[in-house]
């Protein structure tokens, strides 16, 4: 994979000026006296995100701390870091996260409020695998259908990586921030962040590049899981006015990842996007902000056998003659996106509401190459298109200091085109939601309680993975279906939702505790059966299910250095057409936190206790991985420090898996055959694992 050198320049260029200088200064003038201004760093490795905001309903996370374990490769690394998500992998990167159970387009994975989708059908290319998190400045989650403000809401939870605008100035025109990372097999990372500008102008360039070998379990059994990654984004922004603010916005990236639960690996995740957003405030008593963006993103994925494994052999006639040759093949796939969205927010006596429209339009197709034979390959061609245009309104009423109502409504018009047969799909879908929100401040309790309705349209991955028609070109070979879907666009209802959520965080002295649970009726949940000779080539039906779950956490400072907590999450799920438990439902979970801060260090534990999970639906699943057997129960415990070597320059350091546990997630994949994982054998996770960071700012 080419990539580009000049990532890896700037950022130890400045970590060698760092290295040798003693603090990082800028000036700031005030009225008076000029006097330098210091930058700092929290001194905290993040083990553990509790709810800061709407009593649990919302979590906000900062992608730039560290984390533990060790420090994410992507979104859904990082994900996994916040109570609720887990992540069914593939090897060393690029996993595909669950939320509550739910799964694929149920979590609703937004980048600066776009929609980024990926292209491969078996979903190597997860949406999360293009995210590099330390490059964004917020991450906030909505747990449940409990907002409307983006295309096709997502059931189980909305997720937004968020950049927020430059705030420069003649006194401080520039700013930026860089880490690099160390860990064993390998692992090297990094991430630079620089922007430059005034009050009117900015320019920021983002960039990161990323690498691993095969991690060993921990009987010391190599994982085939090595990866590389590299991305830039730049952006140029605008503010004509302190109320007015433009920005520009292009991205380029790429990558490969060898995948022990899959028989291909990916071979390229190219990345291309382009993006122009613009916002107006106080444009009079009534209209408070007007937002517009317009997004662009090209992913461009190639899947091969060969690139980075040896490839299977195969019996060939060669001129009359039977020989064993390699049978190598790759398929390409590609999609192209726009999205739009415009949005107005009014203010007028205690009502608040933000209303708008949006729209989305993407494009899919893709080739496959069979080497050794020929004549099953398949050109490249254009198989579906998608288009959506929605109307939303969210209002908030404002009841007394104390207590609101919050509620929402939007209707999305879905169209899907099969350009292989001319062949279309259209669906009306609204969704809903109504929630009351009241603080007890005498008591330092905040609380909420809310309905949400979702109906959602069959997604890519579920049409696509499942045709019963799969078309000239076919191929079954390593477990690999054909790019082509003939005929599956009427064979699956609409999955509707309707969920309970509620939940309330709550302080009192030494003491704060949170909790959110939820509970919901899904009607047509779209199930995919793995019954076929290989299991590898799912099909999908419609189900009802009942689901339900919390996520709580309690924590407790024993003094002023000395913080604890303890959270845990559970889901559960019920087919209640069939009888008998959904799949892919993680285990019961708990974490315990203990961490020392002191002004200059911190050194901190984490507990993880994973139960096993005996409610399985054999041989069911979703899009990427099915219930195989039961799992086994689990836990790791990890270790972490942080050193403050000057107010803008820190260094942590790390120890996961200390005990070297060797174990597997329920949610994780079967290892693929070539590697001598047997059909039902999940491939371990990584063992004891050192790593140190270091990061500053100027």
């Amino acid at each position: 994979m080419a990539q580009p050198k000049f990532l890896l320049q700037p950022l130890m260029v400045a970590m060698l000026a760092v290295s040798n200088t003693a603090m990082v200064w800028a000036s700031t003038e005030t009225q008076s006296t000029q006097q330098p201004a210091q930058v700092v760093l929290a001194p905290i490795v993040i083990t553990a995100q509790q709810p800061n905001q709407s009593n649990g309903l919302v979590i906000q996370a900062d992608p730039k701390q560290p984390i533990q374990p060790v420090p994410a490769t992507d979104g859904a690394d990082y994900l996994q870091s916040i109570m609720g998500f887990n992540a069914i992998k593939n090897g060393g990167s690029n996993g595909d996260v669950t939320f509550r159970g739910m799964f694929g387009s149920r979590i609703k994975m937004l980048v600066d409020g776009s929609e980024n989708l990926g292209a491969c059908p078996s979903r190597m290319d997860a949406p999360t695998s293009y995210i590099q998190p330390e490059s964004f400045d917020q991450i906030t989650v909505i747990k449940g259908p409990q907002t409307v403000q983006y295309a096709t809401p997502g059931s189980a939870a909305t997720v937004i990586f968020e950049r927020q605008p430059e705030n420069l100035s003649k006194d401080q025109p520039y700013r930026g921030q860089a880490s690099v990372l160390l860990g064993s097999y390998g692992r090297l990372d990094h991430n630079v962040e620089t922007a430059i500008g005034d009050e009117t102008k900015y320019a920021r360039l983002n960039a990161n590049r990323s690498v691993a070998d095969d991690y060993q379990d921990g009987d010391g059994k190599n994982v085939h899981s090595n990866w590389e990654r590299w991305g830039a984004d730049l952006v140029l922004g605008w503010k004509p006015t302190d109320d007015a603010w433009l920005e520009l916005r292009a991205g380029k990236g790429d990558g490969e990842a060898a995948y022990a639960g899959r028989g291909m690996d990916g071979a390229q995740f190219k990345r291309e996007s382009l993006s122009l957003h613009a916002e107006q405030k106080n444009l009079n008593n009534v209209i408070k902000k007007v937002q517009a963006q317009v997004d662009y993103s090209y992913n461009d994925h190639i899947m091969d056998n060969f690139s980075l494994r040896t490839p299977p052999m195969t019996n060939m006639n060669m001129h009359g003659m039977q020989m064993m040759v390699p049978n190598k093949m790759s398929m390409r796939v590609d999609r192209r996106t726009l999205n739009t969205r415009l949005a107005v927010t009014t203010d007028w006596d205690k009502f608040s509401v933000i209303s708008g429209l949006d729209s989305q339009h993407n494009k899919h197709g893709g080739d496959m190459v069979m080497y050794a034979m020929p004549k099953m390959s398949s050109p490249y061609a254009e198989d579906l298109k998608f288009q959506s245009y929605g109307a939303f309104t969210e209002w908030t009423y404002n009841v007394d200091a104390d207590q609101k109502l919050v509620a929402g409504m939007r209707v999305d018009q879905v169209e899907i085109d099969q350009l292989q047969n001319g062949k279309n799909r259209k669906d009306t879908v609204p969704s809903g939601f109504i929630r009351f929100e009241k603080v007890l401040p005498e008591h330092g309790v905040r609380t909420y309680a809310g309905v949400g309705y979702v109906e959602r349209t069959p997604d890519f991955w579920e049409l696509y993975s499942t045709s019963t028609d799969r078309g000239v070109g076919t191929t079954d070979m390593m477990g690999v279906t054909s790019y082509r879907m003939i005929d599956n666009l009427d064979n699956l209802n609409n999955e509707r939702t309707a969920q309970l959520d509620i939940g309330f965080q709550a302080e009192h002295g030494a003491w704060n505790t949170w909790a959110s649970a939820y509970a919901g009726l899904i009607k047509d949940f779209i199930l995919l059966e793995y019954h076929t000779p290989d299991k590898r080539k799912p099909l999908a039906r419609n189900v009802d299910a009942t689901i339900a779950g919390a996520e709580a956490g309690v924590g407790y400072q024993f003094t002023d250095q000395i913080q604890a907590d303890v959270s845990t999450m559970y889901a559960w799920g019920k087919n209640t057409s069939d009888g008998r438990a959904l799949p892919q439902i993680s285990p019961l979970e708990g974490r315990i936190n203990l961490r020392y801060i002191e002004d200059k260090y911190s050194l901190g534990l984490l507990w993880r206790v994973v139960a096993k999970q005996n409610r399985i639906s054999l041989n069911e699943g979703n899009v990427v991985g099915y219930d195989m057997n039961p799992s086994k129960a689990f836990d790791t415990l990890a270790l972490n420090g942080t050193y403050k070597l000057t107010d803008t320059v820190d260094v942590s350091v790390g120890v996961d898996n200390v005990l070297d546990k060797t174990y597997t997630e329920h949610l994780n994949k079967a290892g693929a055959s070539m590697f001598g994982y047997g059909a039902s054998e999940q491939f371990n996770n990584i063992g004891r694992n050192y790593w140190m960071r270091m990061s500053m700012k100027f």
